[in-house]
């Protein structure tokens, strides 16, 4: 009772979460994966190896994508009525794909030079489903700490995702912004690990 604090619509509040993370959770570890687990492309097929990411990345979100076109229905059964709000969905998703995409450059990298790099990403995700509002309302973080709470870039996905599709709410200028300036800083920082250390990878797998 704690964590729903008095959600309306608890089951699909929740399950809108759920999709989010999940997007996120199984493309970076999958992501992560991807140059490793690929030794034959990266060795004897001569491609910008930042496709294999990517590549991995997009499957992935094809199948999301699939996951968050059943949940329409899903939410019109449990009593949501959609409103055009929810065309800023595809959007969110795309956003947080290149948020995935952004991230993976640099785990799939590491993951290549330090081979034990995914126990310590496993133990980041099981700390960021704690961190980000998907069972819990974020209200309940004090008041003092919802700054820093807000500047989780899942956090600011999950709710736009429900101003969308649950609350026919445009998702706020903030919370776009947060997500747009994190695209941009994994970006780059991406870039840099993945061209820093990509040179190696054939070396060391």
């Amino acid at each position: 009772m704690l964590l729903r604090s008095n959600i309306p619509n608890y089951a699909p509040w929740v399950l809108i979460g759920l999709l989010v993370w999940r997007l996120f959770s199984v493309s970076t570890s999958q992501g992560l994966q991807s140059i490793i687990g690929n030794p034959s492309l990266v060795k004897k097929v001569y491609i910008p190896r930042y496709l294999i990411i990517f590549s991995n990345n997009l499957a992935n979100l094809i199948g999301s994508c699939l996951e968050f076109i059943v949940l329409l229905p899903l939410l019109l059964l449990f009593g949501i009525r959609l409103t055009w709000c929810a065309l800023y969905l595809p959007v969110i998703v795309l956003m947080e794909f290149l948020i995935v995409f952004a991230l993976s450059l640099s785990l799939a990298s590491l993951n290549v030079k330090y081979r034990d790099f995914y126990q310590i990403w496993d133990i980041a995700l099981q700390l960021g489903f704690f961190l980000s509002p998907i069972v819990y309302d974020q209200t309940l973080i004090p008041p003092h700490y919802q700054f820093i709470y807000s500047l989780n870039p899942l956090t600011q996905l999950i709710l736009a995702a429900r101003d969308a599709l649950l609350y026919a709410r445009v998702p706020t200028g903030f919370d776009m912004a947060i997500i747009l300036a994190t695209t941009v800083i994994l970006l780059v920082l991406g870039t840099f690990v993945f061209q820093t250390l990509e040179s190696k990878f054939s070396e060391e797998l």
